[in-house]
């Protein structure tokens, strides 16, 4: 299929980019900065600059089998202010209304629509069971999903021949992003234990779960609402002592309603509000999900990510074979191209002539602007596959980076995932974790700019000269 998405660089976006390319389908997408979604998208797309106050681009539906509309400003990134709920409303309705109007005026070969919801359609109901044929609830958010949801009825009159679905979705669990991503910081260091009373209902899903139903949805017969769920919604008391659990941490003190209120106004109360979402309509359709119950779904998510542990993951699509790349990212001769300025790294040497499972490789860098040295052994040496350099000496508990080339649609999603653990366990991650964390997202981010500028054309490379991921900095 060839598929139009918004919303791609976002936390579902991103993940089902990658599903829908990994099975061949070919994807076009709407962005607001073609050059800089280029550079954050884990797989391959055609990119269109648009905003939502505009028409789409009629180049964009040309061909195009299907619609996914998943973009809208973050409801939970920012204090809600005026402008800001004015913004949340917008980007939603009118944005929705744009594409219906592209797909009915000149979208002739779209077959089907899928629209990502949320379940802030109910508000607050207490424990009330809840499914996608309830009645709508109150507030803000239930205001802003009724008006979201009514700008894709249109379609049924003006295009009766395609068939839309809109996904209510909840919480979205994932390591890398989304709700999950924000609390860990404080679960880690101890300080973060169940919202108000704990009573209120958490309708959640986990992050394979959603891109699955996505999948289903564009893919099987179903129509109308599904709830974007997993089948076990949770009260937040038993959600935190789950993730505490998975986490080996101990639970903190309640945070008392009335001050999540007072820091966050009028947006702190959205995780104060219950909403016990039943998936009917999903399973009826016949989606199967693999992450029923919270204990699973964290166990899978944070097995990795016990006690002190941190994670960074980056992936990139680069239009080179795996075997094109491998020369390049396995010599440390070019390291320091891929390394910002501010860490002052130089490559001091390596224990063996050519880099292979065991080598150690020695070098040395300015961490807040002390000098100091650092050792690392390669390990799982797969060449065009994967390798691992783990810190021997060095200034982290521990450092474990696995580089991966992955193929995908003539090309290779390249993956790094980095754990690593500070010295004084809690205690180290409560006081500089942010910081560092903050510092690893700094060389992340510059070393996917200059791997996208290196590697933007060809399949040909220029002068593949090495360069290198022998160490935990790259």
């Amino acid at each position: 299929m060839r598929i139009l998405m918004t919303g791609a660089t976002g936390l579902i976006g991103r993940e089902l980019g990658k599903s829908l390319v990994s099975r061949g389908d070919t994807l076009v997408c709407l962005v607001r900065n073609a050059q800089l979604a280029r550079h954050r998208l884990p797989f391959p797309a055609t990119c269109f600059e648009w905003d939502h106050r505009r028409a789409v681009p009629a180049e964009a539906l040309l061909g195009a089998d299907a619609v996914v509309h998943l973009s809208g400003e973050p409801v939970a990134e920012k204090r809600w202010t005026n402008e800001q709920k004015r913004l949340i409303l917008e980007t939603r309705v009118v944005g929705t209304r744009r594409l219906v109007e592209a797909v009915s005026s000149h979208g002739s070969d779209v077959k089907s629509f899928v629209h990502g919801s949320a379940i802030g359609f109910y508000g607050d109901r207490a424990d009330a069971p809840l499914t996608a044929a309830s009645a709508k609830g109150t507030g803000f958010l239930a205001d802003v999903v009724e008006a979201w949801e009514a700008e894709l009825r249109p379609l049924a009159s003006r295009r009766p021949d395609v068939r839309a679905v809109s996904v209510r979705t909840g919480i979205v669990l994932a390591r890398q992003g989304g709700a999950l991503a924000k609390m860990l910081p404080l679960f880690r260091a101890s300080a973060a234990g169940r919202l108000g009373n704990g009573r209120q209902w958490m309708s959640w899903i986990h992050i394979d779960d959603i891109v699955g139903l996505f999948l289903h949805a564009l893919d099987s017969r179903a129509a109308g609402v599904l709830e974007g769920v997993a089948p076990q919604p949770v009260t937040n008391r038993d959600f935190t002592a789950s993730l505490c659990r998975s986490l080996r941490v101990r639970e903190s003190a309640p945070a008392p309603a009335v001050a999540i209120k007072a820091l966050f106004g009028e947006m702190g109360g959205i995780v104060l509000e219950s909403a016990k979402v039943e998936p009917r309509q999903s399973l009826a359709s016949g989606f199967r999900y693999r992450f029923e119950s919270i204990d699973r779904a964290f166990d899978d998510l944070l097995t990795p990510l016990q006690g002190s542990t941190r994670e960074k993951v980056s992936e990139q699509w680069v239009p080179h074979a795996p075997e094109e790349l491998w020369p390049f990212f396995c010599d440390e001769a070019n390291l320091e191209e891929l390394t910002p300025e501010f860490l002052n790294f130089k490559v001091l040497g390596k224990s063996t002539r050519e880099i292979g499972e065991g080598t150690l490789i020695d070098y040395r860098l300015k961490l807040n602007g002390i000098p100091m040295g650092w050792q690392s052994r390669i390990e799982n040496w797969e060449p065009a596959r994967r390798f691992v350099d783990t810190q021997v000496k060095g200034p982290y508990s521990s450092w474990r980076h696995a580089h991966e080339f992955i193929p995908m649609a003539n090309g290779t999603l390249m993956r790094d995932v980095v754990r690593y653990r500070l010295p004084l366990g809690w205690l180290g991650s409560a006081v500089a974790g942010w910081k560092v964390e903050s510092q690893v997202d700094r060389i992340f981010s510059y070393r996917a700019t200059q791997i996208a500028e290196r590697f933007a054309s060809g399949p040909a490379l220029q002068n593949p000269a090495p360069a290198c991921c022998a160490t935990g900095m790259a």
